[in-house]
Formats: C-alpha cells, structure tokens, sequence
C-alpha cells in the first residue's frame, strides 16, 4: 500500500513513516522542512511544500491508498491568521485533492485541544466541541471540514490524540527535561493533584495503523490516550526519581500563574500557550474505550514509562539538539522562564 503522510517531517510523521517502512508499505511525505534523516531518505517519496498549495496537495495523494493529515501550525507559530491558515484552510485544500484523487481513506489528526477546559471527565467523543486559544478552535473548524468531505463522499476517521510524547519530542517537553537535568525546582501550577492523560507517539501510531483498515469507522471521531496515567504530581516525581535529579516540585497557585502567563505570551515573551497553562492545573483525561471497541488499539506505555523513555532520548541526544524553533521536534526558546530557571 501507498501511504501518504502530510507533515512528513513532523515529530509524528517520522515515527509514522519509520513503522509503515518496517510494514512493508510505501510512504510518500510532504512538509515545507526536510526529513532530515538519512535512513528515511533512502527509503520515502519526500515532497517538499505547503499542504496549501494545490499542486503539491494533489502530487502528495496521487495513487494513495491512505492518507494520513499530520501537518499543522502549532499555539507558538505565532498569529491566529497564520494558525487558521495552515490548519484549517490546508486541511479544506488536502482534503479535496484526497476526494480528486480516489483515496480509500484519509486519517485526519486533530487534537483533545477540542474539548476546551470540560468540568467533567473522562471526556467521551461526544463532549462539547469548546477550544482554546487559536490552535484549539482552529482544529474544531477543521473537523467540521473532514465532516464536510465526509458528506460528499471521503471516507475520513479523526483521531483526537492527547499530547503525545517520545523519543525526539522536545518543544514545551524541552523546557522540563533542561531544569530536571539542570537540578532545578519544577513549578507545579496548583498542588499537581489533577490527572493529566499523555500518549506515546508509539502508541498513537498504533492507532493509525489501526484505523487505515478498521471497518466501521469511517466519519468517526476517536480519542486515544494513554490508560495508565497518575497525578501530575505522581507522575513528574516517577520522571524524576528516574532521571537523579535533585529537582523540587514546587506548587504555585493556579490564578495568579495564568495570570502572569497570559501577559508573557501577549508580550511575545514566553513559549507556553493559552492551551498549556489553562489545562496544567486541571483534570484533563478522555475516554478510550471507542478506539478499543473499534479498532482493537490499547496504549502499551503509560504517562511515567513515556517521560522516562523521551527524557532518556533527550540526555542521549542533548550536545546534538539543533536551534530554537517553532516545532515539537527542537527545543523552543524559554524566553522569560529561562530568567525564572536561572533563579530557581
């Protein structure tokens, strides 16, 4: 089979198209960066472009059997223009070359960034569709364009991942790993009692591989999350206990951090956005028991084991980690908090 992987070069394309080489499949990839991965290299279709573009949206689909839509603009990318653009009106693009060019069947990778701050949990696929910030808004306005395609015939799933993590995830995860590394207190917001669900890129590309030829699923939306998971507390203090560090956690009260938080961002001074610091100190955990009904899948990692092992990747690879930039797959510059590591 053919698979197509928009946002090839993404933290989830890699290790997406690494598993369908070792499957045996073809992989065609599109991304506006390179792969940057000798091995991958050799063996993918890499395309490079925006999924905006017509002409390189119809050559990514051509002859697929799957496509999977990975590409999107993250909360640090910058303007809720720039963000809607790449999310929702790539999508809409991608979407309608999928449909033109016959697909059998389009992944749509959205977020649990839909559901907002809910009160109650777990959170079931039929919760309110409330986001946050651009970012989560912009991905509700691109389901509702999967189910618009769905409507005239694409047979689209949507996967709804929690965040997800391993080895070569670095972003807002970057910023943890460098203070536990550097001994430095890790600042709670609250007292870190709420459950916060993560998810193994492994585990999410399970789900993928899954869903390509699960009956019964087209124009289904899915959540997948990791099944074991504890407090954020518990769960931080696994993380450092494994790692040595002499690292506190230290709790901070909730409001008035969101507030400061809220003006770093406007002031373009701190890499966390709206979505990071409104749902760090509250419950946040879905449902998976569809994606177990449907397709089969079960998380084998759970949130502990997953930090450990992406920390792991981290200190093995750390004299090696490239610029700040704008993705999940290099660090992001701290900006203001690096100032609060410095005195932490």
């Amino acid at each position: 089979m053919l698979w197509s992987i928009s946002g090839g070069a993404g933290f989830l394309g890699l290790h997406l198209a690494r598993r369908l080489l070792a499957d045996g499949h073809a992989v065609r990839t599109l991304d506006v960066a390179p792969l940057d991965d000798p091995e991958l290299e050799r063996s993918v279709e890499e395309l490079r472009g925006d999924v905006r573009e017509p002409g390189r949206a119809l050559a990514l689909v051509d002859g697929a059997d799957v496509l999977v839509h990975a590409a999107a603009a993250l909360p640090i990318r910058g303007s809720r223009e720039a963000i809607t653009s790449v999310n929702v009106g790539g999508t809409a693009t991608l979407l309608a070359a999928a449909r033109e060019a016959g697909v059998g069947r389009t992944i749509f990778i959205s977020s649990t960034a839909v559901y907002g701050v809910p009160k109650v949990h777990p959170i079931f696929e039929d919760a309110p569709l409330v986001g946050v910030g651009s970012y989560g808004e912009s991905k509700i306005e691109a389901e509702r364009v999967c189910r618009e395609f769905a409507g005239r015939g694409l047979d689209v799933v949507v996967i709804r991942p929690k965040t997800f993590i391993g080895p070569e995830r670095l972003g807002v995860f970057e910023i943890l790993f460098d203070w536990i590394h550097d001994n430095r207190r890790i600042y709670v917001l609250g007292d870190g009692s709420n459950r916060y669900q993560l998810l193994a890129v492994e585990d999410l590309v399970e789900a993928v591989v899954l869903a390509a030829s699960a009956d019964g699923v087209a124009g289904e939306a899915i959540n997948v999350g990791a099944q074991d998971f504890g407090t954020v507390r518990s769960d931080l203090q696994a993380l450092i206990d494994h790692v040595g560090s002499s690292s506190r956690l230290t709790p901070i009260p909730a409001r008035p951090a969101e507030i400061a938080l809220r003006a770093l961002e406007l002031a373009h001074l701190s890499p966390l956005a709206e979505w990071h610091y409104k749902t760090a100190h509250r419950d946040s955990f879905v449902d998976v028991t569809k994606a177990e009904r449907l397709l089969g899948w079960h998380a084998r990692l759970s949130n502990a084991q997953a930090l450990c092992e992406t920390y792991d990747w981290y200190v093995a690879h750390i004299d090696t980690l490239g610029k700040a930039g704008t993705t999940h797959r290099v660090p992001w510059n701290q900006q203001a908090l690096g100032l609060l590591k410095r005195l932490s």
